[in-house]
């Protein structure tokens, strides 16, 4: 079990305590948190319930630009070319048609169940031009648009893979979520040297501060009076010491030395930085807790046998999950066979998850 990635075990527990809402969120929290992505589960809709293994998946899954590159090569997506520009780029995507209800439903459960190439080509290819648009919304942060959508398809690619048409929602509606957090991520990675945001409101202040500036008629660059800052911060629900730091990290990158204002004695920007790491005690606590997790999904999979206890494994714990067809070959059974066989192992766990938790 210690080499599972973090990623999954906070999908697992999720899962496994979806009947037990604020116990899922606890553990998955500090799963989350002991590897290194507390900060990210703000980013979570309210669709995505407490599965806030999904985020930190989607997070990790569109960071590196070799897999982009792999995941664009395996759909045969459109490339956005500087020789044929945006608007040749919206062109091809228009040629794509969009789906009626119930052929998207059809095409997700095909994919979901026989993992069809052809239905996740479809699935993608109809909802480009939604990238499309939501990625023009980001076009004032000075990076190229070619990236923006990219990062935007990436996210749209894993929310196809993702997807669960039996919840009743449409794709559409699911996938905007991980678009917007694939592009919101890679401006965030991209717009300053300066890291821009690690909590809500930071970000919630790095995409609408412009805005609310424009607003009270404040310069775009420069220092703020204090009854703007005040008012910045009553707008976007932040600490004016938060608004001061964000509007010094957008009017560009400087030294934190600097002084504030150009008037004698004025405090330097860095007076104004907060240290948000983690100190050395919470690090420990959340440490146990996730060692206590962990026991607790070790003891729930005892109750399994052997060959339960590997399907499980195969189809819910690992990185890359097995596909039922692999597994099928490997013991020489049906696909569906294995399926029951999974589901069984489920059920066994969740219970047992259940008795533990309630005894603690």
């Amino acid at each position: 079990m210690q080499g599972l990635e973090p990623f999954r075990i906070c999908n697992v527990f999720a899962r496994l305590c979806s009947y037990i809402r604020l116990i899922a969120a606890y553990i998955s929290i500090v799963v989350c948190r002991w590897a290194g992505f507390g900060h990210r589960v703000n980013h979570i809709s309210p669709l995505m319930g407490t599965r806030f293994g999904n985020l930190a998946a989607i997070q990790r899954g569109y960071s590196g630009g070799q897999e982009r590159g792999a995941l664009m090569a395996q759909t045969n997506l459109p490339v956005l070319s500087a020789e044929g520009g945006l608007s040749r780029y919206l062109q091809e995507i228009r040629k794509f048609p969009m789906l009626e209800p119930n052929e998207e439903y059809m095409l997700a459960k095909r994919y979901k169940e026989h993992e069809d190439p052809r239905a996740a080509q479809k699935l993608i290819t109809s909802h480009l031009r939604l990238v499309a648009k939501i990625a023009m919304g980001y076009r004032g942060y000075g990076l190229p648009i070619s990236e923006v959508i990219s990062e935007g398809n990436v996210g749209l690619m894993h929310a196809v893979k993702r997807f669960e048409p039996e919840k009743g929602f449409r794709l559409a509606t699911y996938a905007m979520w991980w678009i917007r957090a694939a592009i919101q991520e890679y401006v965030l990675r991209s717009w300053s040297l300066v890291k821009i945001g690690t909590t809500a409101a930071q970000k919630r202040l790095f995409f609408n501060l412009r805005k609310v500036k424009g607003q009270i008629a404040a310069l775009d660059d420069g220092a703020l009076h204090p009854d703007q800052i005040t008012q910045i911060a009553t707008t976007l629900k932040v600490t004016e010491a938060d608004v001061v730091s964000m509007n010094a990290r957008l009017s560009g990158d400087a030294s934190l030395n600097s002084p504030m204002r150009a008037d004698e004695g004025s405090s330097e920007w860095q007076d104004w930085l907060v240290d948000d790491t983690p100190s050395a005690e919470t690090t420990l606590g959340e440490s146990e807790e996730y060692s206590e997790r962990m026991g607790l999904l070790n003891n729930a999979m005892s109750v399994l046998n052997e060959r339960e206890k590997a399907i499980f494994h195969a189809r819910r714990l690992q990185e890359s999950p097995s596909t039922l067809e692999e597994l099928a070959q490997q013991y020489d059974v049906s696909r569906e066979r294995i399926r029951q066989i999974e589901v069984r192992a489920f059920e066994k766990v969740q219970d047992a998850v259940r008795v533990a938790a309630a005894a603690h």
